[in-house]
This record gives structure tokens, sequence and C-alpha cells, in this order.
């Protein structure tokens, strides 16, 4: 006795559904390899952009201690010197 194989016949849903799966099946490792990469660039970036800021904020700090050096009572008075001035207290005048 031959077994028949009997065959479904899919309808349209079925059939829609199938090819859904499908896609999702195919389409889903691209879209996560995508998103890594991504992120990838994105911290790549984003460390690219910190160290940046950490050159600047050296920067900034030899700045402000140049600035400090500078702004110094005896850098003041030694610039004064150079151009003839005098420091003289009783002539300050304290503004509040």
């Amino acid at each position: 006795m031959k077994k028949t194989r009997k065959r479904v016949k899919l309808c349209g849903v079925d059939r829609l559904m199938i090819m859904v799966i499908a896609l999702l099946v195919v389409f889903t490792p691209v879209l996560v390899v995508y998103s890594k990469s991504t992120l990838s660039e994105s911290n790549i970036e984003l460390e690219r952009i910190k160290r940046k800021v950490e050159k600047q904020e050296s920067i900034n700090e030899s700045v402000a201690m140049k600035i400090n050096e500078l702004a110094s009572l005896s850098n003041i008075q030694d610039v004064a010197k150079e151009h003839g001035l005098d420091y003289n207290n009783d002539n300050i005048i304290v503004v509040k």
C-alpha cells in the first residue's frame, strides 16, 4: 500500500506570514550588525572628543597659571619699575 502525501494548500495570509518571517530571519542579523557598527563609530567619536576636551582643559590650566603669575604683585611692581613708575602704598584707594 502506497502512502500518498497530501499537499497542504496555503492561502494568501499564510503565504504572507511565511514571507514576513523569512524577511525577519534574513534582515534581523543585518540590522544587528549595522546597529553595532553605528554604536562602535559613536564610541570612537566620543573618545576622540574626550581627548580633545582633556587637552583643552590642560591648556586652560596652564593659561590660568600664567595669568596668576603675571597678575602677581611682584610682577606688577617689576613692570612698573621698568616703565619708570613707583609703587606707593599711600596712593592706593580701595573701592567697595
